[in-house]
């Protein structure tokens, strides 16, 4: 009997900062990277992932969740309230409670629930008041984690994060090795043996303090401000895209060939054989 891993969220669930112009939307992720190593233990897994850059919690009950659950699933990873924790004026306690709504319908659906703890990011002294709203969001999760036996992939304890290489230059979403690894965490709290290995990293860049200054003005030029002012404007980096793989597909097939066939497809190209 074939077996269902359907990933819902955000940025951290599509993909963003695992780069690849191969997979749909430009990005491949941890969620894709578990869903083939799942297809090599046994084959008749399926994988369907509607996570969508930018979005809050409730846009993701609201669009993602029932659809999700329509398709009967086995395991629903989900990360959500990122995003609306960025936002001091949200409250965290009705944050939470619809949060704990979307995981008792997932479990009531008969669906495992795999969650997630946000990381200890560590933050200019201007953002330390999200760092305190993470740490209560952790809280709540693994409360919930408890109540609903979920699976729980504690992001918050990963020290290896502190490592600058394993996130993206926005500082915000990991890099491609570090959604290897992250992909990896979730294996091993899915009880799945796998193949992955990590690649060395490449020796830290050391830098002067005027190049530190340097790259601390463009980080906040090029990502905290644009980030902020896309808030003010109630626009996102997710308003135009489509989930990357709505409907489930077998990863055993390959990945890159599945997404190879579905841009042709698009493109009312005739498939390759």
């Amino acid at each position: 009997m074939s077996r269902l891993f359907v990933a819902i969220g955000d940025s951290f669930t599509e993909g963003v900062g695992d780069w690849d112009s191969r997979y749909p939307n430009g990005v491949r992720g941890w969620a894709d990277r578990v869903a083939k190593q799942l297809s090599k233990q046994d084959p008749r897994w399926r994988y369907a992932n509607l996570a969508i850059r930018s979005k809050r919690l409730q846009q993701i009950i609201d669009e993602q969740l029932q659809p999700a659950l329509d398709l009967r699933p086995t395991v629903v990873s989900v990360y959500a309230g990122g995003n609306d924790i960025l936002e001091l004026r949200t409250s965290i306690t009705p944050l939470m409670e619809s949060y704990e709504d979307m995981v008792s319908r997932i479990a009531a659906a008969g669906a495992r629930p795999l969650l997630f703890t946000g990381f200890d990011v560590r933050l200019h002294p201007v953002l330390e008041p999200m760092r305190r709203r993470n740490w209560t969001y952790n809280d709540h999760v693994r409360r919930i984690a408890d109540t609903y036996g979920a699976l729980l992939v504690d992001y918050w304890c990963f020290d290896e994060y502190h490592d600058q290489r394993l996130w993206d230059i926005d500082r915000l979403h990991m890099s491609p090795a570090g959604h290897k690894n992250m992909a990896a965490h979730v294996l091993r709290v899915l009880g799945i043996d796998h193949t992955l290995s990590a690649k060395p990293l490449r020796p830290a860049q050391q830098l002067t303090v005027a190049e530190l200054l340097r790259k601390e003005s463009a980080w906040w030029g090029e990502w905290v401000i644009p980030m902020f002012g896309r808030r003010l404007r109630n626009v996102t980096l997710g308003d135009h895209l489509e989930p990357r793989w709505p409907e489930p597909i077998r990863p055993a097939d390959g990945l890159k060939r599945l997404a190879a066939e579905r841009f042709n497809a698009s493109a009312g190209h005739a498939p390759s054989s």
